[in-house]
C-alpha cells in the first residue's frame, strides 16, 4: 500500500530529474481512509508533510534533503497555526518557503504543499 496518496488528475506525485525530485502539491489526503484527517488547519497541515515526507522517503530523502517548498491556504488568517506544524517537520537551515493564499484548493483543502528535494544533499 502506497503511503501517500495517489494523484486525483492526469499527473504524477513527484517526479525525479538529475539529483532533484520536485512533488506534485500534497493535498492534506489520508492514504489509507482516502479522506481529509479533519476540518482543522493543523490537522491537514501534517498531512500534507506527511504525505510528502513518504514521498521522499520512498525515493531514499528525508525532510532534510527539501531546498524549496510552496505553501497554498485557503485563508492566509491560518498562516500562523500552519506554521507552528510545519515547523515540526524542518530544522535549520530551512527550506526556502512561498507561503501564498489562493482562491479555493482542489476538494476544497485547508493547505496544499509541494517540495523541491535535493537527493545528495
Amino acid at each position: 500500500m502506497k503511503k501517500y496518496p495517489e494523484a486525483i488528475g492526469p499527473y504524477s506525485a513527484f517526479r525525479k530529474t538529475g539529483n532533484l525530485i520536485f512533488t506534485s502539491g500534497q493535498l492534506p489526503i489520508n492514504p489509507e481512509t482516502n479522506e481529509f484527517p479533519s476540518d482543522k488547519i493543523e490537522d491537514q497541515t501534517r498531512q500534507s508533510l506527511l504525505n510528502v515526507k513518504a514521498i521522499l522517503e520512498e525515493n531514499g530523502c528525508t525532510m532534510d534533503n527539501v531546498i524549496k517548498t510552496t505553501v497554498y491556504l485557503n485563508d492566509m488568517n491560518d498562516f500562523s497555526a500552519m506554521n507552528e506544524v510545519y515547523k515540526e517537520f524542518f530544522v535549520s537551515p530551512y527550506p526556502g518557503r512561498t507561503a501564498v493564499a489562493v482562491e479555493k484548493l482542489p476538494k476544497n483543502a485547508l493547505v496544499e504543499i509541494e517540495v523541491i528535494a535535493v537527493l545528495d544533499k
